[in-house]
């Protein structure tokens, strides 16, 4: 699907502490929302090799007649935007969504303007891309594996950082960012018992476009109910944001049957779509088989632009 632009207005209010510092142009007054918020609009894709090729994005619909409309990968810290993907994801229907890892950096210093020169170059790139982005920052902060996460870093300072941030890109002028704060599942299934709520690194709604959501289904018998329904529970205690499932991937032991679980629960919850990881990680998440390709294929006839 290629991305529509919608610009949708409204008052901002800077709520952290040292933000009327941040490097750039002068501040903006509104908020843009530049992408549609409908639900089942994004079946997304990550996939080896991104952003230093498209090829396992072209490889991946070849092989599933899937095209993404949202295309993911992983930005370290100092990293500068990629323009090149950005325009070649364009060109193929697809937004680029950026995953920005602070790792090994201080949230405080983030907050403090450490960093203004990095964010404010990487946000008039964005802004000189002008087609619509979505960026993250910090993803999974709820969980304990990174260094900006829990156990490692406040998340008080979590909250300044992503305010400072988000700032930092409005004062440029990258109205054309679409916000996604990215929060793991909590600890609904065995296993995950270090996985609190996300609720205490909430920037506020003024800061947040969309909310992502990360789980997977390790074991076969998972389901989307129990995997990811108690945790978009507690977020709609504090904010009722478009939600979109911001990765996920399903063992081969029960993938063809979590496909459709994903994509039922997706329907059922009324969530903006998903994002899948097409890689090795903890287990092989990819999609090969014949039968979890056509599962693929049911799920995403009912997205834009796709067909059965």
């Amino acid at each position: 699907m290629a991305a529509t632009a919608i610009s949708v207005r409204a008052g901002i209010e800077d709520q952290a502490a040292g933000d009327q510092q941040s490097a750039g142009a002068q501040p903006s007054t509104e908020v843009y929302q530049a992408l549609p918020s409908k639900p089942e609009s994004y079946l997304g894709l990550y996939a080896p090799q991104m952003p230093g090729s498209y090829s396992s994005v072209t490889s991946f619909t070849q092989m599933t007649g899937v095209a993404p409309d949202v295309v993911m990968y992983y930005s370290s810290w100092l990293e500068h935007f990629r323009t090149d993907f950005a325009q070649t994801a364009a060109r193929h229907g697809a937004v680029p969504l950026i995953q920005m890892e602070p790792a090994g950096i201080s949230l405080a210093a983030i907050a403090a303007g450490a960093y203004d020169s990095y964010l404010a170059s990487y946000a008039q790139s964005v802004r000189a891309y002008g087609d619509a982005v979505i960026l993250s920052f910090g993803h999974e902060m709820n969980g304990s594996w990174y260094s900006w996460g829990y156990r490692h870093a406040s998340a008080a300072d979590f909250v300044k950082a992503w305010r400072h941030v988000v700032m930092v890109f409005r004062k440029v002028g990258a109205d054309n960012v679409t916000w996604l704060w990215t929060a793991n599942i909590v600890s609904a299934q065995p296993g995950n018992s270090e996985i609190p709520s996300p609720g205490a690194w909430w920037p506020g709604g003024s800061y947040v476009t969309w909310v992502g959501i990360d789980g997977y289904y390790i074991q076969p018998s998972w389901r989307f109910v129990s995997l990811f329904g108690p945790t978009i529970a507690i977020i709609r205690k504090f904010t009722g944001e478009p939600i979109l499932i911001s990765e996920t991937g399903a063992a081969q032991a029960g993938q063809t049957t979590q496909i459709a679980d994903l994509a039922a629960g997706v329907h059922t919850y009324g969530l903006l779509g998903f994002v899948w990881f097409d890689a090795k990680g903890k287990l092989d998440w990819s999609i090969r088989s014949p039968a979890a390709i056509a599962a693929l294929r049911d799920a995403a006839s009912a997205y834009p632009g796709q067909s059965a």
